[in-house]
């Protein structure tokens, strides 16, 4: 794998490996404490993060590789000059072996690779896609309910404008008997072309309006925020948060993820329930991004 661009890179064996990869370096971290000795990453974020930079950088200092890094690249590189992302990415990868990006563009990762002589890894463009989130959240489901395969899945939130959403769509078009059920405002729903994606990979798609059109044992409730930054017009606020009158209503087995950073679309009050794993997802995000940078530097 030279580049991680999209989740439609992806096969069903390209995630096996991963993951089971993820598995053996989560079981004995020491024996890949200098698996990355002498190589050098760059994560360039255009954009603001806490979980995806931070477990990135965590993952190449725990691999014993050496890290080049700005946080707030849209202020702080040469782009505040005017300089194109094609002539910061051609000079950044004479200076590293991978590049770690995220930026506002939907096409920027696409537009990086077609210029950079090293892998890149798309960590977040725009509205676009988001597809370490996806694998970290697919290693997560798979952890916990043992398969990816005959899932119902609500997705909840900003179905617009949410990477997140849009690259957990394409992900599971891999896998089989795949139902989403989506929850949103109207302003949010879901776009055609990824109900398109849905259906085009014999999977389902439920349109749904309220919590009660969920199913009671649905596998997972995946929310996420609405993304006020990626539009000029007032989004208003969450409709449908989930909180422990709600949670309640579902299955023991139900599973609550989030991207992160949450909102006011989940109550603190099931922070302690057994069902909400949100933080346990973010925590799989080094792990699984450790065992992606092994397979694009190794």
């Amino acid at each position: 794998m030279k580049n991680l661009i999209s989740c439609e890179q992806l096969s069903k064996q390209d995630l096996k490996e991963l993951f089971d990869l993820a598995d053996v370096v989560r079981a004995n971290p020491k024996k890949y404490s200098n698996a990355l000795d002498g190589k050098v990453v760059t994560t360039l974020f255009f954009e603001p993060s806490t979980r995806t930079r931070l477990s990135f950088e965590t993952a190449i200092e725990r691999l014993g590789g050496k890290l080049i890094s700005t946080e707030n690249a849209r202020e702080n590189s040469s782009s505040t000059k005017g300089e194109i992302l094609e002539d910061t990415i051609s000079v950044v990868s004479g200076y590293s072996d991978a590049i770690v990006m995220r930026h506002s563009f939907n096409d920027a990762a696409e537009r990086a690779a077609r210029v950079s002589n090293i892998p890149i890894i798309n960590a977040g463009s725009g509205k676009g896609e988001h597809p370490t989130q996806s694998l970290l959240d697919a290693y997560t489901i798979r952890n916990k309910k043992g398969r990816l395969d005959n899932l119902k899945i609500a997705i909840l939130g900003d179905l617009v404008n949410g990477r997140t959403i849009h690259s957990l769509i394409k992900l599971f078009g891999l896998y089989e008997n795949i139902e989403f059920y989506a929850l949103s405002k109207e302003n949010l729903a879901l776009p055609e072309k990824y109900i398109k994606i849905i259906e085009d990979t014999g999977n389902k798609y439920y349109r749904c309006y309220s919590f009660d059109d969920i199913p009671k044992d649905v596998d997972i409730m995946y929310h996420t925020r609405i993304q006020a930054e990626r539009s000029d017009e007032d989004l208003g606020k969450e409709q449908f948060i989930i909180n422990k009158e709600v949670l309640d209503k579902f299955s023991d087995n139900t599973l609550v993820m989030h991207p992160l950073p949450r909102v006011d679309e989940i109550s603190t009050d099931i922070d302690n329930d057994k069902r909400a794993i949100y933080f346990e997802q973010a925590h799989n995000g080094m792990w699984v991004r450790m065992a992606l940078l092994l397979e694009v530097l190794e």
